[in-house]
């Protein structure tokens, strides 16, 4: 999921809905100093000190994370608090939402249904879901997953400004967030240009269902959680988080940072942004989805088909739509992955082509935008040199 509703009536006035009704009291702590779980690759420390400046810019987060993995070994790198009430900065198996990264997922199951010959990248909505609208059924698969199918994004509609509003923890069924925009047309032809949609993966977690006939959520444990050991990975549809977690915050324009951990209900994000994992299984999962787990080669290459299209928020250097999947080509290298964005939280996870190597970020807050958002890009960058370099 990556945009919200900007008010509501249960919070005050200048709040943004991404927010919580709790203010915490405590101000943030000094920086933590890296961890690592190994000796620290070439500009680990330059990645480190982007860390810090983030935590301590203008509404930057309480905490933040990374990952370097390469040559077997993983790196961490942390600054700030997972919980301004308390000492302590992110760890590695905390666990947070990882937002839009399970797009990723949804992908995932999606080219292991076309590996198995159950999916084609061509079918198309009208073919798999008839009883969705007649006016999407031209729409591949191929389109919804590298986000090219003009369907609406429910997330611009008023249905869901609603359900965020009156009900935010409430539990929506993936049904229920198609029919929020259920009666739109597409916002252009399918195919003929890039625009994110969170209404896509839906509609991918639907039509896998329907291949399947089973649960989506069973899908995932089947295709990607067993196979890839994601022990601490989950797709929860009520708002509380499995201890010990990453609290989420919003920070910008408010005298404390707001905990908005269990705002709003993952139910409503489904297969567009509902998982929870940590940062150990975040940077697992990628390496696996890069590396071949979960589907074979031939699905490799078309995942490797890109368009022109920025992930949301944007991931460091120039940005490029695959199917599920984002190419970023950066100063030092090219990675690939997903960025993510949900109320206290903005994730990135990429991968080495091979699936050797990857990096992860995580912080807890929403995604900054302006000023923040190039300094955290510049982070990422770094952290792709890191990563890439020797």
């Amino acid at each position: 999921m990556n945009r919200f509703p900007r008010r509501t009536s249960h919070l005050p006035a200048a709040l943004p809905l991404a927010a919580a009704a709790l203010a915490v009291a405590a101000p943030v702590a000094a920086l933590a100093a890296p961890t690592a779980l190994a000796a620290q690759p070439a500009d680990a420390a330059a990645v480190q000190r982007g860390l810090e400046r983030l935590v301590a810019a203008r509404d930057g987060p309480p905490g933040a994370i990374a990952t370097l993995h390469r040559d077997g070994r993983t790196t961490v790198l942390r600054a700030g608090r997972a919980n301004v009430k308390r000492p302590g900065a992110p760890r590695i198996g905390d666990h947070m939402r990882i937002a839009s990264i399970a797009k990723a997922f949804s992908g995932a199951v999606a080219l292991h249904l076309v590996q198995e010959g159950r999916l084609s990248l061509d079918d198309t909505i009208g073919s798999r879901l008839p009883s969705l609208p007649a006016a999407w059924s031209a729409v591949t698969i191929r389109q919804l997953l590298n986000h090219t199918s003009g369907v609406p994004d429910y997330t611009r509609s008023a249905a869901f400004a609603r359900q965020a509003t009156d009900d935010p923890r409430g539990y929506v069924a993936p049904e229920q967030i198609v029919d929020w925009v259920r009666a739109d047309g597409l916002v252009f032809a399918p195919g003929s240009r890039y625009e994110y949609s969170n209404t896509d993966n839906i509609v991918v977690g639907l039509i896998a269902q329907a291949v399947t006939g089973r649960p989506y959520a069973t899908l995932l444990r089947e295709i990607v959680f067993g196979p890839a050991r994601l022990r601490a990975t989950s797709f929860p549809t009520r708002v509380a988080l499995p201890a010990p977690f990453i609290h989420g915050y919003v920070v910008a324009g408010e005298p404390r940072p707001l905990d908005v951990s269990t705002f709003l209900s993952p139910s409503g994000a489904w297969a567009s942004g509902a998982i929870v994992a940590t940062p150990r299984d975040l940077g697992s999962f990628i390496r696996h989805d890069l590396g071949g787990t979960f589907f074979g080669a031939e699905q490799r290459r078309e995942q490797h088909r890109f368009v022109t299209g920025s992930s949301s928020p944007p991931g460091p250097g120039a940005n490029a739509a695959g199917l599920a999947l984002f190419r970023y080509t950066t100063r030092c290298g090219t990675v690939y992955g997903h960025t993510g964005n949900f109320p206290g939280y903005v994730q990135w996870a990429a991968a080495s082509a091979d699936g050797s190597r990857s990096v992860t970020t995580s912080l807890n807050i929403p995604a900054p935008t302006g000023r923040l958002l190039r300094q955290l890009r510049a982070v990422q960058t770094t952290a792709v040199c890191a990563l890439l370099k020797g």
